[in-house]
């Protein structure tokens, strides 16, 4: 349970936030009058007011608003709770989207203090039932009724394709794929083959937007630029070996070509990535192995599923 000591908007982007004491919420939109708000999952961007005091008492003259926050609160850990967590106020229902950002453009307190704390201690929320908060309300966790959708990315690797110069169908087979298993596709990427643009998009789909799969398309060949299994491994808090063995395996009663991929499976946080194929056709087969086998182990990284063992007969 916390308290929101503070509300604030601005009209532009980029600039501080003020507070005004009381605003409405639309659901899938955001604050009324805030130049955040949109169709998009960073509608509502918290912090805890124990960070804010802690950065004042550090030497920092700064306002509530100042970080471009939407909602300051007393009471409240946000940086300690996951993507998917559902927070009450009143009639207000919001979601977590995102823990942390990117800073882009350093602000004028980063110049000042150098640093900000938005970028680690921020975090955001989309509007998922619409009504009023203001200064002084109550804010809490409320508990999810039903099983929250698993959260997917897609990623598709091809120095070609990012530059134009070819179509992307894996990606698009990938994502569609995944939305008739019933999985929400937060993000599609199409990014050129290599280490760099792919680990830096793994690590913040990881670490900031928290889905449940990541998977990539392309890039696990011989050739000198096939870098997403090293990209991949980079980022691994753990292997899982286990689903790149088997999905090499189960290609290979296709065709003796699938030995030549060098695919990786890992875990980074309680995101799992695995690397597919770069044809439609061979991303086709390998999520016919692949899905079935994914909601066990993604329930036991949500922390929600059971042994792998069957009980014995009674």
């Amino acid at each position: 349970m916390g308290m929101v000591k503070a509300v604030c908007i601005s009209d532009v982007r980029g600039t501080q936030k003020r507070n005004v004491g009381s605003v409405t919420l639309r659901p899938d939109w955001g604050i009324e009058g805030d130049a955040h708000a949109g169709n998009w999952h960073r509608q509502v961007s918290l912090l805890s007011a124990d960070k804010v005091e802690a950065f004042r008492q550090r030497g920092a003259q700064v306002a509530d608003g100042a970080f471009g926050e939407n909602l300051v609160v007393e009471g409240m850990d946000f940086r300690a709770m996951p993507v998917g967590t559902l927070l009450r106020c009143g009639d207000v229902l919001l979601e977590l989207t995102q823990i942390g950002k990117e800073c882009h453009t350093h602000c004028a307190i980063y110049h000042q203090m150098g640093e900000c704390i938005m970028p680690h201690e921020g975090v955001f929320a989309r509007v998922l039932t619409g009504g009023q908060i203001q200064v002084g309300d109550e804010l809490a966790v409320e508990a999810r009724q039903g099983a929250r959708p698993y959260q997917a990315a897609v990623i598709t690797l091809s120095d070609k394709g990012s530059q134009g110069q070819r179509e992307d169908k894996s990606g698009p087979l990938i994502a569609q794929r995944l939305a008739q298993a019933g999985y929400e596709v937060i993000e599609t990427l199409l990014l050129p083959d290599g280490i760099g643009p792919l680990k830096k998009e793994l690590i913040r789909l990881c670490d900031q937007r928290q889905p449940d799969l990541i998977l990539t398309t392309g890039g696990t060949g011989f050739s000198p630029r096939d870098l997403t299994p090293e990209a991949t491994a980079a980022v691994a808090d753990r292997q899982a070996p286990g689903i790149a063995e088997g999905l090499r395996a189960y290609s290979m009663g296709i065709t003796p070509r699938a030995a030549l991929s060098r695919g990786t499976s890992v875990l980074r946080g309680r995101t799992l990535i695995v690397n597919l194929p770069g044809s439609p056709k061979a991303c086709e087969e390998s999520l016919d192995f692949l899905l079935p086998l994914l909601p066990h182990g993604l329930d036991l990284l949500r922390g929600e599923g059971g042994e792998c063992a069957q009980p014995p007969a009674q």
